[in-house]
């Protein structure tokens, strides 16, 4: 008889929730996004801005169960929000790079990617491709842009504190244009590039700051103001035009 030995077993791997599911919404299948959070006292539902899709939200004690039943009698409502939906164009008109608004030119050619280029009608980029492929290889071009900047701020601020992140990651969030983790982490929106360079320069300091100050106190404060002078005028800034940046491209 076979002796079992619990300890030279590999142990089950712990399967992870799921973070979506689909949904019949009319005559139409769409993915409903799963978001849990501690705070929330009730099941809540949203249209998702990024897709044609919905995001569900789980109170603390709340179940996935619940969450499928919750999104399933609200069908109707996902499905009337979708159809008086705008219709987004297949190709963008116009984006906004480091602060500045560019008409958008799809070329056509399977050549020549995506480069800023001057016209007579003002800033303008060009991007290569059928239309169908505009709008990824365009956002494709922004999060390298991203990147570069994002990388080159936390250099430089990092250098200034003494500091290290341990990565930088982006994201697109729609709730926080940057997070630092305990372990020095940084993690920004990639629609920064979006926006004029001092509001970039501004969230990079923000992160950095943290990786001296896990908190928002006094102290803070003052690293983060003296990191970046221009700090209130791109909180200010952000707070009147960010949720524009979720809007293109």
């Amino acid at each position: 008889m076979p002796i079992r030995l619990p300890f030279l077993q590999t142990p089950e791997k712990k399967r992870s929730p799921p973070t979506s599911f689909p949904v019949l919404a009319g005559d139409r299948a769409i993915e409903v996004t799963v978001r849990r959070n501690a705070r929330a006292r009730r099941y809540t539902l949203r249209l998702d801005r990024k897709s044609d899709g919905a995001i569900v939200t789980i109170p603390r004690r709340g179940s996935l169960a619940e969450a499928k039943a919750f999104v399933a009698r609200h069908a109707g409502w996902i499905a009337e929000r979708l159809a008086s939906r705008p219709d987004v164009p297949d190709v963008p008109v116009a984006v906004s790079v480091r602060g500045v608004v560019h008409r958008v030119i799809p070329t056509g050619s399977s050549r020549g990617g995506v480069r800023l280029v001057a016209s007579d009608d003002g800033p303008a980029i060009e991007v290569s491709g059928e239309a169908p492929h505009v709008r990824r290889r365009l956002i494709d071009y922004l999060k390298k842009q991203a990147r570069a900047d994002l990388t080159a701020a936390v250099a430089g601020h990092a250098a200034a504190l003494g500091v290290r992140p341990s990565a930088i990651r982006l994201k697109d969030t729609s709730s926080r244009w940057g997070s630092c983790t305990a372990r020095g982490v940084l993690a920004f929106s990639w629609r920064l590039v979006m926006a004029p360079p001092f509001v970039l320069d501004y969230v990079a300091a923000h992160e950095v700051a943290h990786l001296r100050e896990m908190n928002h106190s006094d102290r803070f404060w003052a690293i983060c103001e003296g990191l970046c002078p221009a700090a209130d005028a791109a909180k200010d800034w952000l707070k009147k035009n960010g949720a524009g940046l979720h809007q293109q491209p």
